[in-house]
């Protein structure tokens, strides 16, 4: 019994048996099983589809309504502009990575078929996103219009007059945000029966003649994206600054630590707030507006997964992929990571939505969840690292300016 209660308090762990146990049930010949597994897989794929979209737009409506109005308008602008050109060259370098390894797909043989996706002019598609009335977009999960709901609702809530209406409002939406994050929450707990039933239906399709070599290939982009963006732009940010990216480093270790092993920016909130006004000597006044801030909207490693995974599953499924649409794709991974405020599993739900707004099938992602809790601590440290380097700069420049 200590041993189970022990394995449950480890998820890597955990993980790790349900991945093994996966690969035993595929290689099995019990047919109920592989049923078992195959409906189960396929209910957490509509459970993602189902949580994805309203947590978009919550995320964008709370994070905007929250600090769009804030008095401290020229931390808020330098905030917003470095973390947007971070994102930006994060999306980017997976772009430019992506090019160069161009990953295999995971069937090598030729799909014929290309009608998944309705084939509409750019200014149909553009003129489809402004919906007929506010459920539109929710109920056929056109993500780019729930988006661009989010902005304008967030936005608009600023706006609002009366203080009393605005506070009323802004916590509406923060108390339905906080129950999908409650339910989310949910959703990772049973997470060891999705990845069992995932990595389950992966080995029965690999013995059906299915080949993965491209998921190495896939996953190479995610980490060479996130070690080109931590250990090269960033630091290159800092030094631009004046300011000595290894002294920076060493002295947010305790904090990089528990963003690796916690997954979890927000969560690291506090020890990343102590670590930079104790050990950086941050200004208080600065670390306490602009990090939390950043750990909202400063979303590095996420854009570089969002961008790197619809990508690979649109070319898995016979979609063209050129130059036009690549460069709307960074633009898009920037805006969605965004959206993705502190929830857990917040990239692949949001991957997973952009997909399914575009009728694309998403079962190749029950093939990279196994993988994304490793992706998802690379990720957490960069978006943590990200936060240090954006602050640190920002009380540079803000001593400069006294």
């Amino acid at each position: 019994m200590k041993i189970l209660k022990d394995l449950f308090k480890n998820p890597m762990a955990l993980y790790f048996l349900m991945l093994i146990l996966g690969i035993l049930s595929g290689l099995s010949n019990f047919n109920f099983l592989h049923t078992f597994t195959t409906v189960i897989s396929e209910v957490y794929i509509r459970i993602f589809k189902c949580l994805s979209t309203p947590i978009i737009a919550l995320s964008i409506i709370v994070t905007l309504s929250t600090y769009a109005g804030s008095a401290m308008t020229r931390l808020w602008c330098k905030t917003v502009f470095y973390t947007l050109s971070t994102t930006i060259i994060a999306a980017a370098t997976s772009c430019l990575l992506y090019l160069i390894i161009r990953p295999a797909n995971i069937n090598q043989v030729a799909i014929q078929s290309k009608t998944i996706v309705s084939q509409t002019s750019y200014l149909q598609y553009l003129k489809n996103l402004i919906p007929e009335n506010f459920l539109t977009p929710f109920i056929d999960n056109q993500v780019i219009a729930v988006l661009m709901i989010g902005i304008i609702i967030g936005l608009a809530i600023t706006q609002i007059p009366d203080q009393d209406s605005k506070q009323s409002v802004a916590q509406f939406f923060k108390g339905i945000h906080n129950v999908l994050f409650v339910i989310t929450k949910w959703v990772v707990f049973t997470l060891p029966i999705g990845i069992f039933s995932f990595v389950s239906v992966a080995v029965l399709q690999i013995e059906q003649g299915v080949s993965i070599e491209g998921i190495g290939q896939y996953l190479l982009v995610i980490v060479l994206a996130n070690l080109i963006q931590g250990l090269i732009i960033l630091p290159l940010l800092l030094k631009l600054n004046s300011i000595n990216p290894i002294t920076v480093v060493k002295e947010m270790m305790p904090a990089l630590s528990v963003a690796f092993f916690s997954k979890s920016s927000a969560g690291t909130l506090p020890i990343t707030i102590d670590t930079v006004e104790n050990k950086l000597n941050i200004s208080p006044s600065i670390s306490r507006f602009v990090l939390p801030l950043c750990t909202t909207i400063n979303m590095n490693g996420c854009a570089v997964f969002i961008f790197t995974t619809v990508i690979y599953v649109m070319q898995n499924n016979g979609i063209e992929i050129n130059c036009i649409s690549m460069i709307c794709w960074v633009l898009i991974a920037t805006i969605a990571a965004i959206g993705n405020a502190g929830v857990p599993m917040g990239c692949f739900l949001l991957s997973a939505s952009l997909l399914s707004s575009m009728n694309m099938p998403i079962v190749l992602l029950g093939l990279i969840l196994p993988f994304y809790s490793l992706i998802d601590m690379i990720e957490t440290t960069l978006n943590v690292w990200s936060d240090s380097c954006v602050v640190t700069v920002i009380n540079k420049s803000e001593l400069c300016t006294d």
